[in-house]
Formats: structure tokens, sequence, C-alpha cells
């Protein structure tokens, strides 16, 4: 019988992606030591197997990653009140993110530095220090809209890839688990983001504030006031670089795209609900 379109395309799709994945591989710079055609072959195999995590497999890796930061890198504020508020904020963002059906989870980190990450599966961390400096909720929405475009991008999924192919971690059977979540505590705490993926992550952050309400132009409010800062450098430049050409980047988007939200600018409102962080 002759093969019919349908036929045709079930295997014609996986074998061009595993096609690319190789050749993703060949172009990646590894460690010294040679491999054999078949090493290359299932490397980049397992690279399509990275990059084909559904959502069940990307929450289960999300989970295990955020037990071990809490484990061994970070402490969770304990303080009910500002946890329900930035959940608050951040349930609100959800529904207009490009993911709504991921559990979203928004945790506080008891650091007085000006820092937030993000992780895989959607867990997204704010620290303390950083929501006693932002000015409004509208400000603080924007720092989680971020945060949230990093997951929303696969931003993640493909540092990952990229690290377990560097390290020539991608054996036969696939990464590791307990190496893929020591590589996304790596990713979340220490390794900055490309130029492209914080310009991804600013462009679905500040789509998901303005559909939720809030007055967009605080987005960029936040940022340049963390830029003329007489303090040292805040960590959420360090790991978020390239903080002017992003503002001008959002300038641009505002210009083409503005709306007249204004949620969440009311200061006051904002310190009261946060008055329990001291």
């Amino acid at each position: 019988m002759k093969p019919t379109l349908s036929t045709r395309r079930s295997w014609f799709y996986p074998l061009l992606a595993a096609a690319s994945a190789l050749v993703f591989t060949l172009a990646t710079p590894t460690i010294s030591h040679a491999f054999s055609w078949f090493d290359i072959l299932q490397r980049g195999l397992q690279v399509v197997q990275l990059s084909s995590m559904n959502d069940r497999q990307e929450v289960d890796l999300g989970k295990q990653i955020d037990a071990e930061l809490k484990s061994s890198q970070v402490r969770i504020l304990d303080n009910p009140a500002a946890t329900a508020y930035v959940t608050q904020i951040g349930q609100r963002l959800v529904p207009q993110s490009t993911r709504p059906n991921l559990p979203f989870t928004f945790q506080i980190v008891d650091d007085d530095g000006i820092n937030a990450f993000a992780t895989m599966g959607g867990f997204v961390y704010v620290n303390k220090g950083l929501l006693k400096i932002a000015d409004n909720e509208a400000q603080l929405a924007s720092v989680l809209g971020h945060e949230m475009g990093h997951i929303t991008g696969g931003h993640s999924k493909k540092q990952m890839r990229e690290a377990a192919v560097a390290q020539g971690l991608l054996g036969v059977a696939g990464l590791d688990k307990s190496q893929a979540v020591q590589i996304g505590v790596e990713l979340a705490l220490r390794r900055p983001h490309s130029r492209r993926d914080e310009f991804d992550a600013d462009q679905r952050g500040l789509v998901n504030i303005t559909r939720s309400g809030y007055a967009q132009v605080e987005m960029v409010n936040f940022m340049q006031k963390l830029l003329a800062s007489k303090s040292s450098t805040p960590a959420f430049l360090n790991t978020h670089p390239n903080t002017a050409d992003r503002i001008s980047q959002l300038n641009r988007q505002i210009q083409q795209a503005p709306s007249t939200t204004k949620d969440g600018i009311d200061a006051p409102i904002y310190r009261n609900r946060l008055r329990a962080l001291g």
C-alpha cells in the first residue's frame, strides 16, 4: 500500500529532529577526547529528549531542583502573609502567560540581597530585599512576570541542554537525574541568561503585566531605579545583564503598544501589605 502523507510525516519529523540535534551537537564545543559516530549520534538523540520534555516531566524535574535549592542553597522566608501577597500577584499573572496550565509556585527567599530567579516547572523565587526596594505592586509584578517569561520561554531547558552537552554528560541512558538537578540549581543561582533570553523574558513579562492590568511603565521604572542605585550592583542585574539595552527595548515596545492600565502604582497600599517584612 502506498504510504499516505500522514504516514510519511510520522517518521519524517522525528528523523528531522534527530538530524537537527546531531548538527547542534557537532557544532557545540565538547571535552577534548574523541567520540565515535555512535556516541555523537546518541548524544544528539538525548538532546532531542531534553528538548521535548512534556509539562509533567518538566514540573517533576522542577520540583526536584526546588527541593535541592531549599535544602542546601536558599532559605525560604517563613512569613505566610507576605508569601500569600506575592502568590496573589503571581497568580494574577498566570492566566495571561503563554503557559497558564503550569502549576506556578511563588516563594520569598529570606535574603536582603536584591535578586529574583526561576527554574523550570513554574518555580519563581524573589528575595526579601527586592520586595523592600520595589516602590509598588506593579514593579514587583514586573519582576515576577520577567521570571515567568524565562519559564514560559523554555530558557532553563535550553541552558540545561547546552550545559549537559558542553560537560559531556549525555550518556547512552540519557542525562542522569541527579546531574540534571545539579545543573538546574547552578543555572537558577549563578548562570546569567543570554541577551536573547533576557529580551524575550522582558517582552513576555511586559505583555503579561499589561494584560493583567498593571501599569506597564513600572517595569521600566524599576529597572531604572536599580541601574541608578548608588550601592553595589544588585545581584538581579549581575545575573540579568544588558540592563540599559533592555530598558531601551522595553521603551520601544511600550511606544508600539501603549496601554492605559494603571493598576499597582499605589505605594502606601504596597507598603501596608508588606509591613510584616520590617
